[in-house]
């Protein structure tokens, strides 16, 4: 246990960036305002997301659709936790990946517990091309879920 301690702090330092960066852009521009830091590539929007990641479900204001999301992350949560303290400290991979999902996990399910949607912000796009906006939870849960699919597939191949 005293192995992966490195791993809670990540999560504590991720989660802090998380929750930081979503109360900056609140404090900071309006519900759907624009910040432009790179002209036709970057932007940085304040979008309330009561749906899944990339604004999967979401625009409905449906109760079914926040309570589903709910229970399906305290499940995902719940899976990503089991996995992580049965794997052995050696695995620092798959364990680091593991940490990253539970980041993610834990922080939009902060922002769904205490506001009733995630705050997502960050727009990347080519001219009018945009890709969904997401925050750093987001990406925590992104990041580490193609490394665990990249370590599992170099695993099988061995």
């Amino acid at each position: 246990m005293k192995r992966k301690i490195p791993y809670f702090l990540v999560i504590g330092f991720l989660l802090v960036a998380d929750q930081v960066t979503k109360a900056l852009i609140e404090g900071h521009v309006a519900q759907g305002g624009l910040l432009t830091v790179i002209p036709g590539f970057f932007n940085l929007r304040h979008v309330r997301n009561d749906g899944a990641i990339f604004g999967f479900l979401s625009g409905g204001g449906r109760s079914w659709v926040s309570a589903g999301l709910l229970v399906a992350t305290l499940i995902a949560l719940a899976f990503v936790l089991v996995y992580f303290f049965k794997t052995p400290t050696g695995e620092k991979g798959i364990l680091l990946g593991l940490t990253l999902i539970a980041t993610g996990a834990l922080g939009n399910l902060i922002d769904r517990v205490l506001k009733g949607y995630v705050v997502d912000f960050v727009d990347w796009h080519i001219k009018d091309a945009h890709w969904p906006f997401f925050n750093v939870a987001d990406s925590c849960i992104t990041v580490g879920a193609v490394l665990l699919l990249i370590l599992f597939i170099f695993k099988r191949r061995r």
